[in-house]
């Protein structure tokens, strides 16, 4: 991605960079009643929400290989073909970038480089598809019809809830997901699309994407759920909610939903790695021995798959030297401990 107005992306940590807190102040002037339609949305629903989600219960763990998914980047590489046949995970994840869609191509050059992989395109905001829905349109049209016969699962939007990645208020993603959706109905009735794709545990913008007057479904609900900064997936945020308790949560909000029938992919999760600065995504103090990220990846898969309702997890990502299961820092390729860890789980179930 590259820079659009004041929005810059980090190469190292494969993210937008983080704003200013003046510029985050003077992007959300103006959107008052926008907050007050969140805010009021949570204060109905969170209690009775979070309620039901202790009715939410675990059961024996049956992953599959199709369980597992992996997130691979374009830029990161014709390499990762031969990894991912390696690895043998069935369904994989691949980001598309509108602010570069001029080069649509190669990205379906790319994707048909995963032979008999279910894919997952990620299609990936920018504030000029945001505010022209007539731009938008003419985009997702071109991104539908060019990798039809490859996948029909589309995600719309990624990370809506931090305004680095250019939404400013839950109400620009309905918007923005409508338009993709109208398209979708008039058009392109086989395709399914997947949101609305809120990282971490903020799901008071989930309830609002989720609970509101839009004219939209979501085939599947998406959930950036990273749980890294507490450390292990056992650990608790606000004396309650360790990872178990956050999907019990996540299930009930998209259980009782109009507009899903439910099934949800957790669509990026990792933890990142000590000593890999400038790569790893957080400050030092978050990062993880690879002991540590190899077991909390065993853990995290294990929990997730004693829901029904969690359908696929997919790991983020392949390769990312702060974060990944693979080191490509020098221009070599280094399989971590992690990587061989996943491979017998993908192989095995999740039974290793």
């Amino acid at each position: 991605m590259k820079k659009t107005n004041s929005f810059e992306w980090d190469k190292f940590s494969d993210q937008p960079k983080v704003l200013s807190t003046q510029a985050k102040k003077t992007l959300r002037a103006g959107n008052k009643w926008q907050l007050a339609k969140l805010i009021a949305t949570t204060l109905l629903l969170y209690p009775w929400l979070f309620l039901f989600g202790f009715f939410v219960r675990p059961r024996s763990s049956k992953k599959t290989k199709e369980f597992f998914g992996l997130c691979v980047n374009m830029d990161k590489g014709d390499k990762q073909f031969e990894l991912v046949d390696e690895l043998d995970v069935s369904s994989i994840q691949i980001r598309v970038f509108l602010n570069d869609i001029q080069n649509i191509e190669d990205y379906v050059k790319f994707a048909r480089g995963f032979k008999d992989r279910q894919i997952l395109i990620n299609i990936i905001q920018d504030r000029r598809h945001i505010k022209d829905p007539e731009l938008l349109r003419q985009s997702i049209t071109a991104v539908f019809e060019k990798f039809d016969g490859i996948t029909d699962e589309f995600m719309i939007g990624n990370a809506i809830n931090r305004i680095k990645w250019q939404f400013i208020t839950a109400t620009e993603y309905l918007q923005f997901y409508k338009t993709i959706y109208d398209l979708k109905t008039e058009r392109f009735p086989h395709i399914k699309l997947v949101g609305s794709s809120v990282i971490d545990f903020e799901y008071h913008w989930t309830i609002r994407t989720l609970y509101n007057f839009f004219a939209i479904k979501y085939d599947k609900v998406s959930s950036l759920l990273y749980v890294d900064r507490r450390g292990a997936p056992q650990n608790r945020q606000m004396m309650l909610f360790d990872l178990a308790n956050k999907i019990k949560f996540l299930c009930s909000i998209v259980k009782f939903s109009p507009k899903t029938a439910g099934g949800i992919y957790i669509t990026e999760t990792n933890w990142p790695l000590k000593n890999t600065a400038p790569y790893a995504p957080t400050s030092e103090l978050e990062c993880v021995s690879m002991e540590d990220y190899t077991k909390y990846m065993v853990d995290y898969h294990s929990i997730a798959s004693r829901y029904p309702m969690i359908q696929r997890v997919y790991w983020h990502q392949l390769i990312a030297a702060g974060y990944g299961l693979v080191d490509d820092r020098d221009g070599k390729i280094v399989k971590t401990k992690a990587y061989y860890k996943y491979k017998r789980l993908v192989n095995s179930g999740g039974h290793d």
